[in-house]
């Protein structure tokens, strides 16, 4: 059930009506897991059964953790939650992954062993709510949080459709105590939280998928090699492609859930606006980053044990983080060229001071270096092969064959120029601040006039309807 389909809105109005028509609130968590289970099965109905399990196996895990003051025992019940998610993930998400890399090192080697790849569905949303699940049971073991008496709020925590299937990641911290008051309904909130969808679907089905969407695939999705221009402009349009489908994604999540009474966290703040790679990764998918680096980086060791150390926790968190967002090399590369850019700055900032006046125009030198070696990155994202993202970044740096027909007609690279000019220059206002605290400043008339045009967007620029990126991971 996509966000943007008729299908959802109808299904959110219902939700909508039955759990604020409800007086009981247990029976309005009710309504809301019973909707999210819903959801979920109107992917792919068998899968629900992987949702029950791992929030069964963690629930009763983390009671183990909890209830255990035997070290073996705690380690014991902790070791049973991480097989259980890493288990679901590694056969779901890398099975296939395993056997053809298995396979191709049986051919380098020189022997011929026949197996066959296992032909498996990836479940929508798995590497999200592991993640989710995983961080419950660590934050248990880790004495961070209590377990919480009623079932019934954990597994909403787990299914909580709105961020189910693409995020956030949030904690258990921040959901479940929200769960222990009933939610009165609140016109503010519920306004505030459709404006917000009404934002990312526009941000989604009006500039991603109308404009920058046939622009990308014009450059990613053909076996033509790209000229130089073609290259840059197809990359600029996938670099905003895949922000606004993503952080559109995130704003519909956070105002379905402001709709509903519950607030889940920011998940970007103005990436692209970032002086370097560490502000970039505080900016962007904040949530997993928070992630990586409290469940991974930090536990690897972190800033603690000296610049070695440090280096290789960078390096391995990032090369797991993007062997997170997808079974292929080419995601690993492109987390490894971020470690590489992260190692690459500590190493500078010893030299040079890293330290700019707030809002200084000397950041923005910075910010469009930084934001076009992220550019390059993402050529190893979008590609679907180690050689056609060789043709890409050669093309990048001007290595590229010069006898190479224009991928791009005159309009489509003045759209991703303009497109990717109008998003540097936004990010950068809105650096240090908020959409909340723009929208509080503005005349209720302007911001009527801002709703129209959204709507008017959406109507008039909606291209093809394409599922989340995000999606698929």
């Amino acid at each position: 059930m996509l966000f943007n389909s008729y299908t959802f809105i109808g299904f959110f109005l219902v939700v909508l009506a039955g759990y604020y028509l409800t007086r009981s609130w247990t029976a309005r968590k009710g309504i809301l897991l019973a909707a999210s289970y819903v959801f979920y099965a109107a992917w792919n109905p068998p899968f629900v059964v992987l949702l029950w399990f791992s929030t069964v196996v963690d629930w009763l895990a983390a009671k183990g953790i909890h209830s255990s003051s035997s070290r073996f025992k705690r380690r014991f019940f902790l070791a049973v939650s991480l097989a259980a998610n890493l288990g679901l993930l590694g056969y779901f998400k890398y099975g296939g992954f395993a056997v053809d890399n298995f396979l191709l090192l049986m051919r380098t080697l020189g022997l011929h062993v026949s197996l066959a790849s296992p032909n498996i569905i990836l479940p929508v949303g798995i590497s999200f709510y592991t993640f989710q699940t995983m961080s419950y049971t660590l934050d248990v073991y880790r004495r961070d949080i209590t377990p919480p008496d009623s079932f019934l709020d954990y597994a909403l925590y787990v299914t909580f459709f709105p961020q189910l299937v693409a995020g956030p990641i949030i904690r258990t911290a921040d959901f479940l105590p929200q769960c222990t008051a009933p939610k009165a309904f609140s016109s503010k909130a519920l306004g505030w939280g459709l404006c917000l969808m009404l934002l990312g679907l526009f941000e989604k089905v009006a500039i991603a998928d109308g404009i920058l969407a046939p622009i990308v695939e014009a450059v990613y999705d053909t076996t033509d090699r790209p000229d130089f221009i073609s290259a840059w402009c197809g990359t600029f349009a996938f670099a905003g492609q895949i922000f606004l489908d993503f952080a559109g994604y995130s704003l519909v999540a956070i105002g379905a859930a402001l709709a509903l009474g519950f607030v889940i966290q920011d998940n970007f703040r103005s990436p692209y606006a970032a002086v370097g790679f560490s502000d970039f990764w505080g900016r962007w998918h904040m949530s997993l980053s928070s992630w990586l680096r409290d469940y991974l980086y930090i536990p690897l060791g972190g800033s603690r044990k000296g610049p070695f150390r440090t280096l290789a926790s960078l390096m391995i968190t990032m090369l797991l983080g993007g062997l997170w967002h997808g079974a292929a090399w080419t995601f690993v590369i492109w987390g490894g060229l971020h470690g590489l850019y992260l190692v690459l700055q500590r190493g500078i900032t010893k030299i040079v001071p890293w330290r700019f006046e707030h809002r200084s125009i000397a950041q923005i030198p910075i910010v469009l270096l930084t934001f076009l070696l992220v550019c390059v990155a993402w050529v190893f994202f979008r590609a679907h092969s180690f050689g056609q993202a060789f043709d890409v970044a050669s093309a990048l740096f001007g290595f590229g064959p010069r006898e190479v027909a224009r991928l791009l007609k005159p309009e489509s690279l003045v759209l991703s120029v303009a497109v990717t000019l109008v998003l540097l220059f936004v990010h950068w206002s809105m650096r240090e601040t908020s959409i909340a605290s723009i929208i509080a400043r503005v005349p209720w008339w302007v911001r009527s006039l801002a709703l129209a045009a959204l709507v008017l967007g959406i109507i008039g620029l909606s291209g093809e309807d394409r599922a989340f990126i995000y999606f698929q991971f």
